[in-house]
């Protein structure tokens, strides 16, 4: 589990906050619809792996694009990002984590993915690092796309629709500013809440 918590930590320590004021100036400059909606699913979609600060870019794609267009490519880069996080830890995570853990071991975690995946995957959507984390977990222990795909289109559709409204109202008022903080600490909010509540 440290190993899959620290996938997306460690590249976030290294090149966080270069990445993270280099998209809030690609995304501040004038660009077509079209091109904003391609770089918000683009950078969505490297999340599971890269320091992209998803909160960030799904309120800008909603300043940019507006609610309905926000929401949808950051429904899809999000849902992109997922599925291939998935599908890589699906393929080849096993084997991995079977180098750091025991049978027995990785045999109770399995138990408990297949009992509790589904909701800890919706739990987990809107908390930094855990997304990314509970995502690749899921997919080491094998949870069926069928029990993967439903809860996390669903929980990333509330959480693009969230974000894109609050940046189409940061852009009809002027709070652009007080927006990207608020996109910035709301995570940090969910996750000290994970924290606290998820071990219960």
């Amino acid at each position: 589990m440290a190993v899959v918590l620290l996938i997306p930590v460690l590249p976030f320590l290294a090149f966080g906050p270069q990445m993270e004021a280099w998209v809030e100036r690609w995304m501040k400059s004038p660009h077509s619809a079209p091109i904003a909606a391609l770089a918000v699913v683009g950078f969505l979609t490297t999340d599971i792996l890269l320091p992209v600060p998803s909160s960030v870019i799904s309120t800008l794609g909603g300043w940019k694009l507006g609610v309905t267009g926000g929401t949808v490519a950051s429904w899809l880069g999000m849902s992109l990002g997922a599925a291939i996080g998935f599908a890589l830890a699906r393929r080849w995570g096993r084997p991995f984590a079977a180098k750091f853990s025991r049978e027995d071991e990785l045999e109770r975690m399995h138990r408990i993915a297949q009992q509790f995946g589904p909701a800890v995957l919706v739990l987990t959507r809107a908390v930094p690092v855990l997304a990314e984390a509970g995502v690749l977990l899921m997919g080491v222990h094998r949870l069926a796309w069928r029990r993967f795909l439903p809860p996390v289109l669903l929980a990333n559709l509330g959480v693009s629709l969230a974000y894109s409204a609050f940046g189409q109202l940061a852009e009809q008022h002027g709070w652009l500013p007080l927006a990207l903080g608020a996109a910035i600490a709301l995570p940090v909010l969910f996750a000290a809440l994970a924290e606290r509540w998820l071990p219960r």
